[in-house]
């Protein structure tokens, strides 16, 4: 399967499958502290930052790396912290492309933080 944060999201127009619990609860563990729903339909998690204009450079940093990927999250945004969630709502669950992703979005906090403003 490899690493996540190098592999690229698939188009998915829907029409297959979405990510069996089992297989869900395998790619899991290839994370850091996201957290999968009861249905293995959603996984989630809350980034926290020192002040908002770390928080939105974060924000604006996940925005870049989706449009890349075309596939996207939810964001719910405040003064110093970030909830990204994602699902494939193609599928009506999870897909592959959302571990890819997440698996992304904390690669960009390994960053220095001088390359991206964090």
């Amino acid at each position: 399967m490899g690493d996540l944060r190098t592999r690229r999201c698939l188009p998915c127009e829907g029409g297959v499958d979405p990510l069996t619990p089992e297989q869900v609860s395998e790619l899991m563990q290839q994370l850091d502290g996201w957290s999968v729903d009861a249905a293995s339909r959603e996984i989630h998690k809350d980034f926290n930052f020192d002040d908002y204009y770390r928080t939105m450079a974060f924000v604006n940093a996940i925005a870049w790396m989706a449009h890349l990927e075309n596939h996207h999250p939810d964001l719910e945004v405040g003064y110093n912290h970030c909830l990204v969630r994602y699902t494939t709502h193609a599928v009506d669950g999870l897909s592959e492309n959302d571990f890819i992703c997440a698996a992304k979005v904390d690669a960009l906090l390994e960053a220095p933080a001088d390359a991206c403003g964090l």
